[in-house]
């Protein structure tokens, strides 16, 4: 196949990039400039996207002895998903900017793009595994596509990954899916003769790269001044916007005074309608339903006297976060699902991707919607 890779400058997509190569593809980076204002070097870990990630990409592709482009994509970035991003901030929920990129940049716009070209599929450095499509040498073909984590439980995206869907991924590769470990990846890329091998990884937000979320919300955002206030409406003081918070926050309240009872208090709601930021005690975070719209069939539900989903399956609602046991009903009409928990989940946030795992060995990725 006429194969796709996707250099972001990184150790994992050069190495995905080279086991794509060594399968027998028809191999071409490219690497996706998604940020206008790129910074000449990163700064640590942090952030993506920047001349020297562009350079480091370039460098790898030369190893490896295939064509290398670099393709402008912050307008999608910008409009797909920092302007998501913002826009969620102020409708007072909790984005995944990450779910959004891969969704929107990585298998939409990018595939779009590869399509176009002539290419059969995107080859990527993420941590997931895939049966069918592609992965199979039938690319296109969704119908019978599986998704699955990744060997690699540590560095498994299957989360993130799953908003795309069977038909968004049927076209996608993850020569990496089997790797046992971020460690074997390094040493392959090191036996391979890759200049990223001891590269750090990137963390938080790429578009954020000092890692200050909430000035960033300030910046574009502005400020709204308002009052956080316990759950029965006392004002315990102010803020600048209530989009600067996230439920189950804790630090960073800028509360004068303890609760009563001297017990931590945290975010549970907040209010855009009135700009108000709720905080109260830990219990008040606890939840026992999840319930989610925009619903991404990655398997076909089963049917039981409740209806279409999957009785004692696990749900998970942050990337790397801990994996729930749940009953799951799907309505295929209005896109919905209802997860009832088996044990309280705390900290759920409206925005969130709630993303749905069963199957015979418990990782196949069923379904994805957005926590409402």
């Amino acid at each position: 196949m006429r194969v796709l890779a996707a250099l972001s400058g990184g150790v994992d997509s050069a190495v995905a990039a080279a086991r794509a190569q060594e399968a027998g593809h028809e191999v071409v980076g490219v690497h996706m400039a998604l940020t206008r204002n790129r910074p000449a070097s990163r700064s640590g870990s942090r952030g993506c996207c920047s001349i020297e990630d562009a350079s480091d990409a370039r460098w790898a592709a030369e190893i490896l002895g295939i064509p290398f482009y670099v393709w402008d994509l912050s307008e999608d970035f910008e409009q797909r998903v920092v302007a998501d991003f913002l826009a969620e901030y102020r409708a007072g929920r909790t984005p995944n900017p990450c779910v959004r990129c891969n969704e929107r940049v990585k298998f939409d716009a990018l595939l779009e793009r590869a399509l176009s070209l002539g290419f059969d599929a995107v080859a990527t450095g993420h941590y997931a595994r895939l049966r069918g499509g592609a992965a199979a040498g039938q690319p296109g073909e969704a119908d019978s596509l599986v998704l699955e984590r990744a060997v690699s439980t540590a560095k498994d995206q299957s989360y993130v990954l799953a908003v795309s869907g069977r038909r968004g991924l049927s076209r996608a590769l993850f020569p990496l899916g089997d790797a046992p470990s971020k460690e074997a990846v390094r040493a392959e890329a090191q036996q391979r003769g890759l200049p990223v091998a001891d590269k750090p990884d990137s963390y938080d937000i790429c578009f954020v790269a000092d890692g200050d979320t909430r000035g960033f919300l300030t910046r574009s955002l502005g400020t709204s001044p308002g009052t956080l206030v316990s759950p029965d409406g006392e004002v315990l003081g102010t803020h600048a916007g209530y989009f600067g918070f996230t439920v189950g926050q804790r630090k960073g309240l800028g509360l004068g005074r303890p609760a009563p009872d001297g017990r931590p208090r945290y975010v549970v709601e907040t209010r855009p309608a009135t700009n108000e930021v709720v905080v109260g005690p830990e219990e008040l975070l606890s939840r026992s339903l999840v319930e989610g719209t925009d619903l991404v069939l990655l398997a076909d539900p089963e049917q039981s006297g409740t209806g279409a989903g999957w009785q004692a399956v696990a749900v998970q609602v942050r990337a790397h976060g801990r994996p729930v046991p749940a009953d799951v009903v799907v309505d295929l009409e209005s896109g919905r699902l209802r997860a009832s928990l088996h044990e309280p989940l705390r900290g759920l946030a409206a925005g969130q991707s709630v993303v749905v795992y069963g199957g015979p060995t418990g990782q196949q990725v069923l379904a994805q919607a957005t926590v409402s």
